[in-house]
């Protein structure tokens, strides 16, 4: 029987895989000459040329300049096509919608922050939405229409099994059973959804401090405390998706909280969230606690902490690092990771000195003993991960050229 086209192995699946294989590393490298793709590729001469004019006739690749430096005409260079397809990503709080829309290459060329304060939203979600990838579609310079995909970035996680979004309580607005179809219907793109902390994760495993690594926990503490669970290279996300929800995790030094649903919070939250550093900080003797929302007083008391001598600030540093080590425990007990990432702004901020205190006390009260890394991803690590998991879908779906 004669293969039929997409057949594995047929010249068009052979040739959609180099021609895949050379956008990669375009995408990697930046800037490469025929030549060099052809040795990065293990293709011949004619066959990097015939792939080449096949990329570029599809408008996915561009001739730019030429090599410099050597005796000679320069080589004609290529690169992707920025334009050959765009993504957007929304990363989502109670006080804003910040948006942005990247080229294929993964720069970003618009960004646009929607304010919506008060417990209430004063316009619909569903406009909330439209309104800030507008923004950032105009900031582009761009429409509506050339984006992709979408993917949008909440606290908690949407139940695949009702569309309800849950472990969330406190994003108003957000919770209508029909709210995914009323998205669906007003955009003219996909639209994936996903939750905060596994797009810091996907951050961190594309760009940042897990690059390489199969499988590594993410602990984020920032308006809420949770973690991301990578394994085997996927991330985990659990019957509701609601895996990672370690703020209702129950851990000694907090007293054993009930009917966590209707609270939206647990013991490891009340331990070592944000909102309790301001507390822990009174308690331990520090006097000048600054005001102001509980994310960035944590982060302010965390960061002064880090780099104060003096007694109640070490004080602080350490207890903060104990609590976080006594929920940590329970997780690389069960999981044995072979890293974890430290994120949030409350997290960061506390660097390399908060980092190596944690260390020190989940050696004692773990058996397995996980490399703990500071996150690189330091601005809008959501964000960049909604963009790089708008990215990667939209590449799979573009860079396409078996159809």
């Amino acid at each position: 029987m004669a293969a039929t086209a997409g057949t594995p192995g047929t010249p068009r699946v052979l040739r959609a895989m180099n021609d895949r294989a050379a956008l990669d590393l375009l995408l990697e490298h930046g800037p490469l000459s025929r030549t060099r793709i052809g040795k990065l590729t293990g293709l011949s001469k004619p066959t990097a040329s015939q792939l080449l004019a096949r990329l570029e006739a599809a408008g996915l690749v561009l001739a730019g300049g030429t090599t410099e430096g050597r005796p000679g005409p320069g080589a004609q260079l290529y690169e992707v096509n920025p334009a050959a397809a765009y993504a957007a990503g929304l990363d989502v709080t109670p006080a804003r919608v910040l948006a942005a829309v990247a080229d294929v290459t993964g720069r970003t060329v618009g960004r646009y922050e929607l304010p919506t304060p008060g417990r209430r939203p004063a316009v619909p979600v569903v406009q909330q939405v439209t309104d800030a990838l507008d923004g950032a579609v105009k900031a582009a310079g761009l429409a509506r229409s050339d984006v992709h995909r979408l993917v949008v970035g909440t606290p908690g996680a949407f139940d695949p099994g009702t569309g309800r979004l849950r472990y969330a309580s406190h994003l108003p607005g957000w919770h209508s059973p029909a709210l995914l179809d009323e998205l669906a219907a007003a955009l003219p793109m996909p639209v994936g959804y996903e939750n905060d902390v596994n797009l810091a994760a996907v951050a961190e495993q594309r760009l940042g401090a897990a690059r390489g690594h199969e499988d590594f926990v993410l602990l984020w503490n920032q308006e809420g405390l949770g973690a991301a669970l990578v394994l085997g290279g996927r991330l985990h996300r659990g019957w509701t998706g609601g895996a990672g929800e370690v703020g209702f995790l129950p851990v000694p030094g907090a007293p054993l909280v009930r009917k966590v649903s209707r609270t939206g919070s647990g013991g490891f939250q009340e331990l070592a969230g944000s909102q309790a550093l301001a507390g822990l900080a009174r308690e331990v003797g520090v006097t000048d606690v600054p005001s102001g929302p509980y994310p960035e007083v944590a982060a302010a008391l965390v960061a002064r902490a880090a780099r104060t001598e003096d007694d109640p600030h070490r004080r602080l540093l350490q207890t903060y690092a104990t609590r976080l080590a006594t929920g940590l425990a329970s997780l690389v007990s069960v999981l044995d990771p072979e890293l974890v990432v430290l994120s949030g702004t409350s997290l960061v901020a506390g660097g390399e000195a908060l980092r190596d205190l944690v260390r020190d006390e989940l050696e004692e009260l773990a058996a397995s003993r996980p490399r703990l890394v500071v996150g690189d991803v330091t601005e809008h690590p959501v964000l960049r991960g909604a963009l790089e998991n708008a990215l990667a879908t939209t590449r799979d779906e573009v860079f396409d050229t078996s159809r």
